[in-house]
């Protein structure tokens, strides 16, 4: 089984969140999960929930704030071992191209 979350974690600060955000990604890599950053959060995959909870809740731990705001949206497909690539991939076959554009 493959679950998979988009993970956004950010201190509620005016300045940057740049550090913070890299405090939490830089967690992850305590657990068996893999992930990629993007602009608006960060997609991670683990080989169960368990793991996936715990790696979440280390990234948000790690940022310092008096305020942290953290959302997790799951995909926990118990039929499947298909990863987030192979989502992607399936969206770009009916695209008939990749599934992003440089402006």
């Amino acid at each position: 089984m493959t679950v998979i979350a988009l993970l956004s974690v950010a201190p509620v600060i005016e300045e940057s969140m740049a550090e913070e955000v890299a405090k939490a990604v830089d967690a992850l890599d305590a657990f068996d999960v893999s992930y990629e950053t993007n602009p608006m959060g960060t997609v991670i995959e683990a080989e169960d929930a368990d793991t996936l909870f715990a790696a979440a809740a280390a990234a948000h731990d790690a940022v310092d704030g008096d305020r942290v705001s953290t959302v997790l949206k799951v995909d926990d497909k118990r039929t499947s071992d298909e990863g987030a690539d192979r989502k992607v991939e399936a969206v770009e076959a009916h695209l008939g191209r990749a599934a992003e554009r440089e402006r």
